[in-house]
């Protein structure tokens, strides 16, 4: 049976599944934000410090406060960023622990569609930023296929073995991302993220989204039988020339005045 919901809690695990894509998507993403240095950033589901990592490097902040619900990945994160001017917070992204205009970036890197009401975590990364400040985020094109192991999720879907989606799966699309941020910010631009990386091998490729706990499951249910069948059927849905591809929609704008 399949589990009830997403859940990372292993920051290793998630490394192994996400860490690279993240990075890749995450500098694509800084480099078309183009921030100012010595801002003061929010990095709202920081996971295991993946992106708030890109922020340290590239962005010289003043400062980050960075925050997941989860402990373990931020155990992950501290040992990632112990030499950042980074503060790891456990807490919701609906109720962020900041005061009002605190900030002048907030940021959330790959969550938005695990946050149960969109519109309230966006309206709390606004309350964060300081007028004229940018709020930002990017999000795997789900419905379009965009995720890295949407061949996977496809096959396990034909099989009768559905894994669990993100809660807000739909606001991934570049339509509601976009009408979301337009609602509530000014100078809103949008943009699609593609990204390409490589594996040693298909084993490589599988090992690294079957890390995924949700995933994972599915995959140790299946017989032996079963388990060749569906590497079979994901290898005939990649690309033959091994260029691993996956695709996300971001969007930026500025906190009114």
């Amino acid at each position: 049976m399949a589990e009830s919901q997403i859940r990372f809690d292993d920051g290793a695990a998630y490394e192994r599944m996400m860490g690279a894509w993240s990075r890749i998507a995450g500098s694509i993403f800084l480099d078309w934000l183009a921030p100012a240095k010595g801002l003061d950033w929010a990095d709202i589901g920081c996971g295991n410090g993946a992106f708030t990592a890109l922020i340290a490097e590239r962005c010289a902040p003043k400062h980050v406060k960075a925050i997941d619900p989860s402990p373990g990945q931020l155990a992950y994160a501290k040992t990632r960023l112990a030499a950042a001017p980074v503060e790891l917070t456990t807490g919701d992204a609906m109720a962020l622990p900041y005061a009002d205009n605190s900030v002048d970036v907030a940021t959330m890197a790959l969550v938005l569609f695990f946050v149960p009401d969109p519109r309230k975590g966006l309206a709390e990364m606004i309350r964060v930023t300081r007028a004229g400040g940018i709020v930002a985020a990017y999000v795997w094109d789900l419905p379009g296929g965009g995720f890295p192991a949407d061949a996977i999720w496809k096959e396990l879907a034909a099989m009768g073995r559905n894994v669990p989606q993100p809660p807000s799966a739909a606001i991934s699309e570049m339509g509601p991302l976009r009408e979301l941020w337009s609602s509530a910010l000014d100078e809103v631009e949008t943009k699609v993220i593609e990204v390409e990386r490589s594996f040693k091998d298909f084993d490589d490729y599988w090992a690294a989204c079957t890390a995924s706990s949700s995933i994972k499951t599915q995959a140790e249910s299946l017989s032996a039988e079963q388990t060749a069948q569906l590497k079979s059927r994901v290898r005939e849905r990649l690309p033959k020339d091994g260029r691993f591809t996956a695709r996300a929609n971001a969007a930026k704008g500025r906190v009114r005045s």
